[in-house]
């Protein structure tokens, strides 16, 4: 799946933005059954759907922590994944912080944006003089009526793939 080609479809069709959601539900097959969706989707922002259904319930009904807690890796990671090369760019998850303010009763979606500005001055100037660098990305999850549920902080690292030290099989 070329993700660059259908990330700039979804951007402006309801049916590329379907088949982005399916190949996502076979690219990363942990988050299927939770049904968290990209309902939104540019060059700079995204909003993911994290569904209020019982696969992601804790034990009193309401939105679980690890629930909001993937759906901010999955933001964050994707929308890094969709602006830097993967060709070129490895990021792997160094560290995710979540705070949490509201029980979620609903619906909820998070939402993350990086701009050309962000990504030069966190990774590509910094990447000439580093072999890594990390960088925090911050997603807050809201439910449907606006309520602010989550905050987190995901810390992802970003490498050249030409300082990877690790074989690849």
């Amino acid at each position: 799946m070329n993700t660059t080609k259908l990330v700039k479809k979804a951007q402006k069709s309801g049916f590329y933005l379907w088949l982005l959601n399916q190949g996502l539900f076979r690219m990363i097959p942990f988050n299927k059954p939770h049904g968290f969706r990209v309902v939104e989707i540019s060059d700079e922002r995204i909003k993911t759907l994290l569904p209020y259904k019982k696969s992601n319930f804790n034990h009193i009904r309401g939105l679980h922590a690890c629930a909001m807690a993937t759906v901010s890796e999955f933001t964050t990671g994707f929308l890094m994944v969709s602006r830097l090369d993967p060709k070129q760019y490895r990021i792997i998850m160094k560290t995710l912080e979540m705070e949490y303010h509201y029980q979620g009763k609903m619906d909820a979606f998070g939402e993350f944006e990086i701009t050309d500005q962000w990504l030069e001055e966190h990774i590509y100037s910094p990447l000439k003089k580093e072999d890594s660098v990390v960088v925090r990305c911050e997603v807050k999850i809201h439910d449907r009526e606006g309520n602010h549920l989550s905050t987190g902080n995901v810390y992802w690292q970003v490498k050249l793939w030409s300082k990877v030290k690790t074989k690849v099989n």
